[in-house]
């Protein structure tokens, strides 16, 4: 029989040994999550493939190319919807749009798919650490509390904080003032550059930690207004810009092909619309924008190399959906043309092909499932997107045979060669970019495409049947 001195040898050496056992499992926990890779995701409004990387040579974004020449550029990457609230909600859970979710700049995950779990939400649940900065989510507060490990963080004063007074002369029923200002003043002033700013000190605290983390840092440019310090303005001379040249309907167009109206709620100040003038100002105020938010991701880049985060993170730069630059007399989004879906994404993965260009068809869905893949973070299994990661080993590598979007009336299928719409009221587009890459003539009356049309309406329909699989 025991008696109570080695009865209570016993039980303390059992204590020892289960803290020396809790102790060592926490350890190697924190030594894994060490060595999972973080995950910068910046995403840019509005951002057409209007860069430099993409052969936009008027365009100067010195830092975004930089990136690019160490990163995987994929010529081919389309958003699922072309407005910022739905394109966002879908990327972000992963599920396609229907007729009746992530239908407009509204749109709001918890609303649309209350039950669906967030991008950054399973990074935190695998034990990162998930930051919001700027504009991710539409509505910021939308999945905030099972997506981010703080509160997701936004400048005050939105997106449309000017600093010329003649900006505000002519005021809208909108409330909008001026579409342009180029004020001389410092980055320091628009909010654009405190998102930046508040990102690198964040990264700074991530240094100090150690922690794994998804950081989410969301610019405003070169979403309208059109306002920038003059001095990325003066990158530009006005007179030498080139501004589209088919500024006109496509021939054969559907009635429903619509143009978004958003430009119209800003004065244009002395511009006329439809003017060759007109063109250049808006050509020139994108672009200005597109520079000083290019400089402001260079900053934020350059610090995460300094601070010696680059080597186990991974970088994503995307816009949340295509842009009209006047093409058929259209500025914005808003529809299913390919100007409205194309979307910029640059992926650099510590290790993986670096410098180089990919055609394989990518859908804004298919980021989530990616990133996730690269940081083995396991996946709901309702997602609609697919992991890429094969083509960051061998960007030769075909993907998907047709990328799927949707907008209010329309949906969209893009192949290698065609882009081809649906209507509701029955009307249909279909484009050769092959032959027709400015998408000037409808084809899709055309006997000879016959084939392709029937082609094209059984894609929709599969992809039609994977949306609405998700209840």
């Amino acid at each position: 029989m025991m008696n109570f001195k080695n009865k209570y040898i016993l039980i303390v050496t059992t204590i020892l040994i289960s803290f020396s056992c809790t102790t060592k499992q926490k350890s190697e926990k924190a030594e894994a999550l060490k060595k999972k890779p973080n995950v910068l995701f910046i995403a840019i409004d509005d951002l057409r493939t209007e860069l430099g990387c993409y052969g936009a040579p008027q365009v100067k974004s010195p830092n975004i190319d930089q990136l690019a020449q160490n990163a995987l550029v994929f010529n081919r990457a389309y958003c699922n919807v072309p407005v910022c609230g739905a394109s966002r909600a879908s990327l972000l859970t992963s599920i396609l749009p229907t007729k009746t979710r992530f239908i407009d700049y509204r749109a709001k995950a918890e609303e649309d798919v209350p039950n669906a779990k967030t991008l950054p939400g399973v990074f935190k649940e695998a034990g990162y650490t998930t930051i919001s900065n700027g504009k991710i989510f539409h509505y910021n507060k939308d999945v905030q509390d099972a997506s981010w490990s703080q509160k997701p963080w936004m400048p005050t004063g939105g997106h449309a904080v000017s600093y010329d007074p003649a900006t505000k002369e002519v005021l809208m029923k909108s409330g909008n003032g001026r579409v342009y200002e180029a004020p001389e003043v410092a980055d320091s002033v628009y909010p654009d550059y405190k998102i930046a700013q508040k990102t690198i000190s964040d990264l700074r605290g991530f240094k100090e930690s150690g922690e794994p983390f998804f950081m989410a840092c969301g610019f405003f440019r070169p979403h309208m207004p059109f306002y920038a310090p003059k001095k990325y303005w003066d990158l530009y001379n006005r007179d030498s810009i080139e501004i589209a040249e088919n500024r006109y309907l496509p021939e054969n167009a559907p009635s429903a092909l619509r143009g978004s109206g958003e430009f119209k709620s800003y004065s244009f100040g002395e511009y006329t619309p439809n003017t060759d003038e007109f063109h250049k100002m808006m050509r020139h105020g994108y672009y200005a924008c597109v520079s000083y938010v290019d400089q402001l991701v260079g900053e934020v880049i350059t610090e995460l190399e300094n601070l010696g985060l680059a080597e186990n993170t991974i970088v994503v730069i995307w816009g949340d959906h295509g842009w009209h630059l006047g093409e058929h007399e259209f500025w914005g989004k808003h529809n299913t043309l390919h100007n409205a879906l194309q979307v910029p994404l640059i992926v650099k993965v510590p290790g993986k092909a670096t410098g180089k260009h990919t055609e394989a068809l990518i859908e804004s869905v298919d980021i989530y499932p990616t990133l996730c893949d690269l940081a083995n973070v396991p996946t709901p299994d309702y997602i609609m997107g697919e992991s890429f990661k094969s083509i960051l080993d061998d960007p030769e590598q075909s993907f998907r045979e047709n990328a799927y979007a949707r907008f209010k009336v329309a949906d969209a299928i893009v192949t290698e060669d065609f882009t081809y719409s649906l209507y509701e009221n029955g009307e249909e587009m279909l484009y050769n970019r092959k032959l027709d890459p400015e998408e000037n003539k409808n084809v899709a009356a055309d006997a000879s495409y016959k084939k392709v049309i029937e082609q094209m309406r059984n894609a929709l329909k599969i992809k039609q049947q994977q949306a609405v699989s998700y209840k």
